[in-house]
């Protein structure tokens, strides 16, 4: 399946006709990816001398501003979805898999929250419980999929977690982080939430900026997987083709594992 992929990639970017010196590229992706992919980023631009343009946000809102004209030549979400909606609507393809997460806790130093009582501290009246916003960003939509699942564990549970979860991040009325703050210590730090659910990528990230805040793994029972979705835009110039595959390929793959995602492009050793 993987072959095919790149060979579909690969045909695309010999069909494209010859680079373009400084061609200019736009790269629209999920907030989640913004250090990763930034890097990524700017080894395609030293290699090959094409500039690449970013805009990150919410995968949902930048899906909306693509079908509302915006200009975006390689599309990567946090989810297959949103990908596939452009795909279905004749907007490009194919949409391919090139990284996943997972959810993590992401909690104040003070509170007493483990891996095994996650589920119980997030149920508590005393617990204030963040978590991005559903539709616009998909870690949101992750997060209800483990309310979803946290019902299996302890029946009302699904219920009673989207009823006090604080929807702080990701919607299109979210306070904005500072410039040059990771969105999830900041809001940490800002005591907006006793215990976030978010991406364990985000998670490091944000404890690098604050150091004191707690890790959390989630329990396999309540685990929540998250797969991102890569696509290139109709219209696009070849050199969008090239960025697609220079990020699934060992190099694009291999930064990406450094910061904590699971490569799919990457050999298994």
């Amino acid at each position: 399946m993987r072959l095919s992929t790149l060979s579909i990639l690969g045909a695309a970017i010999m069909s494209a006709g010859p680079v373009i010196a400084q061609e200019s590229v736009s790269l629209v992706a999920a907030g989640s990816l913004s250090t990763a992919l930034s890097q990524v980023a700017a080894d395609f631009s030293a290699a090959g001398g094409t500039n690449v343009d970013t805009t990150y946000g919410p995968s949902g809102i930048m899906r909306q501003e693509i079908e509302d004209g915006a200009t975006a030549h390689v599309f990567a979400s946090a989810n297959m979805a949103h990908p596939r909606t452009l795909a279905e609507a004749g907007r490009g393809g194919p949409v391919v898999l090139f990284a996943r997460n997972q959810l993590c806790g992401l909690a104040q130093s003070g509170l007493d929250v483990s891996s095994e009582t996650l589920l119980e501290v997030m149920l508590s009246e005393d617990t204030r419980l963040g978590t991005s916003t559903p539709g616009a960003d998909p870690s949101g939509d992750y997060a209800w999929e483990l309310f979803a699942r946290a019902d299996m564990v302890r029946e009302g549970a699904q219920a009673a977690l989207e009823h006090k979860a604080l929807q702080l991040t990701g919607g299109p009325d979210s306070e904005p982080a500072p410039e040059g703050r990771n969105t999830y210590g900041w809001v940490m730090e800002s005591n907006r939430a006793d215990l976030f659910l978010t991406y364990c990528t985000n998670a490091v990230l944000a404890q690098r900026e604050v150091a004191d805040l707690q890790i959390i793994q989630v329990p396999e029972a309540l685990s929540v997987g998250a797969d991102y979705g890569l696509m290139v835009l109709n219209d696009a110039p070849a050199s969008a083709w090239r960025l697609a595959l220079h990020i699934l390929s060992p190099a694009g793959q291999g930064v990406l594992a450094e910061y904590g995602f699971d490569a799919p492009g990457l050999p298994k050793e």
